[in-house]
């Protein structure tokens, strides 16, 4: 598992790279299965409803991570990369994120695409954009998927999360952070 790099998080007991939490669990595997049992449980709940807009993907956030982290559903506040990238800079998260969020609304919501094809194709760069944003400090990919979710249905596609290839989507979203947007797009079409 490839580990965030971060710049002094004041969200992580000191000399460790576990984010605080509310159960003050101090072990990252003991953590990530809280963490997963906790999203696995939201998810049968009904989803925050919204304009699929970012204060909707924020309480998105929220909602699946409401039990594990005191700061859910807020924009993070460090400097943060994964590998040899860095995500969006905090100061800067809000106003790209609206600015994404309002060329979504432009397009619709992807809602018009003629077809699977086009949808994955323009879900494609709306992941690739939300990615290198990385609003939240943990569980992005997460949220991305629920948001791809709710907005295939929006579309009239349903995502069949069973196709979902974990290592080849995670390979295909770090190749789209140098806008390399095809294999992203065939794993998006995988799952349609």
């Amino acid at each position: 598992m490839v580990r965030y790099n971060a710049v002094e998080d004041p969200l992580c007991y000191p000399g460790t790279h576990v984010l605080r939490n509310i159960p003050d669990i101090q072990d990252q595997d003991e953590l990530d299965e809280f963490e997963q049992l906790m999203f696995d449980s939201r998810a049968q709940e009904d989803l925050p409803e919204g304009n699929f807009d970012f204060k909707h993907y924020k309480s998105l956030h929220r909602h699946f991570f409401q039990d594990v982290y005191e700061w859910a559903g807020e924009c993070r506040k460090i400097r943060t990369g994964k590998g040899q990238n860095w995500f969006c800079y905090p100061e800067y998260i809000e106003k790209q994120a609206n600015r994404l969020f309002q060329q979504l609304a432009d397009r619709e919501f992807l809602a018009n695409e003629a077809d699977e094809d086009a949808f994955a194709e323009s879900a494609a760069w709306f992941l690739a954009e939300i990615n290198a944003i990385h609003a939240f400090r943990e569980g992005n990919g997460r949220i991305q998927l629920v948001f791809l979710t709710m907005l295939a249905r929006n579309a009239g596609f349903e995502l069949n999360e069973d196709n979902l290839r974990p290592e080849e989507f995670l390979n295909a979203m770090i190749r789209s952070f140098d806008g390399e947007l095809a294999p992203l797009t065939a794993e998006i079409r995988r799952l349609l």
